[in-house]
């Protein structure tokens, strides 16, 4: 009989928290491979604008929540590129979003169970005698099959558009994901809009602020959400976050998940206070002397249909709380309209095994594990739990402690100690 050599993991994906999974299981026995198929790490790449920042502090970075000693910390980071007095001085717990993802290719680089330009194709299951994975791998021209008794799936979530725009998708009409390719283009229109009302979208409308004064472009901002709001932000806000609130938040019946969820949108779809503040004051400056506002910005509306008129577009707007339809053209249209998940195709030969939710979706246990019918080989998920586990799946600042809860089922003992009290706050009886 053919000897495999099987590993005790394999990770799909090669993200912040896959990254922060190898990383973790560096100060374990356990074998490992993650698979990636970029060419290298790259984190949101399209929105690493000049300016932007991390949404959580520094100490969400891939290891710090659960072992602030490893060497693969933001501080450590920091202290081998000399960094760290710059660091001290420079006050602020919100690092460079561009930073950021420096650090993680950092890290990336000082992995050697990391592969990339290796797509995962399929994931079906041994079961004769001893039960593993089998994954197959395309890299390059070839595919290689690798062997494993557990799998961690973090490919992450991915742009959308919705379903009745996406035949105009073009380089005049693209989701806000794609912003800084397609900046320099951009800014060459006579006419701009963008649609949506969460961080992403503010981020690029006030990069484009910015540069209206030379470009001379037209800028629109419309959302059929209530208004452009704040992200919540206050500490004991902040508090759902945390695997206290996770815990609570997954004993929940089904229903009152989706109710919560539906009331929890301003805890991580807002725009940040000093993103607002950053919009704002540049308005003020520009309508100085009764100047003209430079955009028109409008909530409560709703874009209906879109009409590609030659190298424009022709948008019907819907303002819903009036009942007011109007047209409006625009040379290029960028779509802030967020990110799903989806099951994988990948995961088309574990179809016999899994167990599905009503709506779908995985059913996944309390300690991230999908359920299956399996014995004996585990598949986990990162940041596809949101109706599972809450708010906080796809949140940095829990990405640790998720991967620590992993680890320790995969190596069968306590390899990092988890706080069962982490905030003040009790989130029921």
């Amino acid at each position: 009989m053919e000897q495999r050599d099987i590993l005790d993991v394999i990770g799909v994906g090669i993200g912040p928290f896959n990254l922060g999974l190898a990383a973790l299981l560096e100060k374990t026995e356990c074998t490992y491979k993650c698979f990636e198929q970029k060419p290298t790490f790259d984190w949101h790449p399209g929105m690493l604008l000049e300016g932007t920042t991390l949404q959580v502090p520094f100490m969400a970075d891939l290891v710090t929540m659960v072992d602030p000693a490893s060497p693969y910390s933001f501080l450590n980071y920091l202290h081998e590129h000399e960094r760290l007095y710059q660091f001290y001085f420079f006050e602020r717990f919100h690092i460079p979003r561009h930073e950021y993802n420096h650090y993680c290719q950092w890290v990336a680089n000082s992995l050697k169970g990391l592969q990339f330009s290796s797509e995962v194709k399929t994931i079906t299951l041994h079961t004769e005698g001893d039960t593993y994975y089998e994954v197959t791998v395309q890299q390059g021209e070839a595919d290689k099959t690798y062997y494993s008794r557990h799998v961690v799936m973090g490919v992450g979530t991915q742009p959308i558009i919705p379903k009745d725009f996406q035949r105009m998708y073009s380089d005049q009409l693209y989701h806000s994901a794609h912003y800084k390719m397609k900046r320099e283009q951009t800014l060459q229109a006579r006419s701009i809009t963008v649609v949506g009302s969460g961080q992403s979208a503010a981020e690029i409308v006030y990069d484009l602020l910015q540069q209206q004064s030379e470009r001379k472009y037209e800028l629109s901002w419309y959302t059929r959400s209530k208004g452009f709001y704040p992200m919540e932000y206050s500490k004991l806000g902040l508090e759902h976050f945390s695997p206290d609130y996770t815990h609570y938040f997954y004993h929940l019946e089904q229903e009152k998940k989706e109710q919560a969820l539906k009331n929890q949108a301003l805890l991580y779809k807002g725009i940040s206070f000093k993103t607002i503040s950053d919009i704002y004051d540049l308005l003020y400056e520009r309508t100085i002397g009764g100047q003209k506002t430079p955009i028109k910005i409008q909530a409560l509306t709703e874009l209906t249909n879109i009409e590609r008129k030659e190298d424009s577009h022709v948008l019907t707007l819907y303002q819903y709380e009036q009942g007011i339809y109007e047209k409006a053209v625009s040379d290029m249209v960028i779509m802030a309209t967020g990110y799903q998940n989806t099951i994988p195709s990948f995961l088309e030969g574990m179809k016999p095994y899994l167990q599905l939710a009503d709506h779908g979706q995985l059913e996944i246990d309390e300690q991230y594990k999908v359920k299956t019918s399996v014995e004996g080989a585990s598949l986990f998920i990162q940041n596809g739990e949101i109706h599972t586990h809450g708010v906080g799946a796809p949140d940095l600042g829990l990405g640790a402690y998720r991967n620590a809860a992993i680890i320790n089922q995969i190596a069968g003992k306590e390899v990092y100690t988890l706080y069962k009290r982490n905030v003040f706050q009790q989130f029921g009886f």
